[in-house]
């Protein structure tokens, strides 16, 4: 009996957050060892599908790095990264389409549809979703002491979201699974980071929330300790004196951009946790970090 209190107990503290959140937007980026382990991509699919249940409106945005990798090796293409970005070529660009808006994105939607719910696949070129342009990445040189511009082939950054398509799926009670592709002003496909577009996408949904899922614990200070939950102003402050660096500086900044367009809350979480989706979002401790206005 006391096992069963304690299951209605756990469900009697997830009520004020349903209350909150009910009809509420909360964009996903889903990636990182999630999208590997069985155990993982079940649990992710389970949470999902439950967040539509009671009455929280999910919207993913998927990665697919590795399973990019590991095609291209199958091709025989070699992979070139400048600062953590893929170099991408015309040649690798079908391989990142066909793998991103095709196995991986369907793998997602199976997955989820599997568990009860209503996905729907999609990229950012259907319905002229993301309207992008080729990105042209500045860095001062060390030999010439002087800017210079590396081109990343057919990688972009977003110009425009245009939600019209995931509006009419919300409408419909689906639930939207984006894979990072989008279309350039001459309507090449490009390649776009996944945070990014999860960034700009809850931006232009007014997003209650954007969850990063990533495979650390969250941000931590100087000393290694897990922050909880972060002010704006505190984060910008650990970017001035590089505690925030590295591979969690972008996923940071994704957080800031958008707060500042008007998305109420930002989350950094490990994705390697068991429902990390629903520990963060409907107790009161979470698990990772909480990136707020104020």
């Amino acid at each position: 009996m006391k096992k069963l209190i304690s299951k209605a107990e756990t469900l009697i503290e997830a009520l004020p957050f349903i209350k909150t959140f009910f009809d509420k937007t909360i964009v996903i980026k889903y990636g990182g060892n999630a999208m590997v382990s069985e155990k993982l991509k079940d649990s992710f699919a389970l949470d999902v599908v439950l967040m539509k249940y009671i009455g929280i409106n999910p919207v993913i945005v998927h990665g697919g790095g590795p399973q990019i990798g590991k095609t291209l090796e199958l091709f025989g293409i070699e992979s070139e990264f400048v600062d953590g970005q893929r170099v991408t070529s015309k040649e690798m660009i079908n391989v990142v389409e066909m793998v991103l808006g095709g196995k991986v994105n369907q793998d997602i939607v199976s997955l989820i549809n599997r568990h009860g719910g209503n996905a729907v696949g999609i990229t950012g070129k259907d319905g002229d979703l993301i309207q992008a342009r080729r990105y042209r990445r500045v860095r001062q040189s060390a030999e010439t002491d002087r800017p210079e511009i590396i081109d990343l082939g057919l990688v972009g950054e977003i110009q425009k979201v245009n939600v019209r398509v995931l509006e009419t799926l919300d409408g419909a009670e689906f639930i939207p699974v984006i894979a990072p592709i989008g279309q350039g002003e001459e309507g090449e496909t490009l390649n776009i980071n996944a945070d990014f577009v999860a960034s700009a996408v809850a931006q232009a949904l007014k997003a209650e929330k954007l969850v990063l899922m990533t495979d650390v614990e969250g941000v931590k200070n100087k000393k290694g300790e897990l922050q909880s939950t972060l002010p704006q102003k505190k984060v910008q402050q650990m970017i001035k004196t590089k505690v925030i660096r590295d591979g969690m500086l972008p996923k940071v900044n994704c957080c800031l951009d958008a707060l500042k367009a008007g998305v109420q809350k930002t989350h950094i979480i490990d994705g390697r946790v068991k429902h990390a989706l629903l520990l963060e979002i409907l107790t009161k401790e979470g698990i990772g970090t909480e990136i707020t206005p104020t």
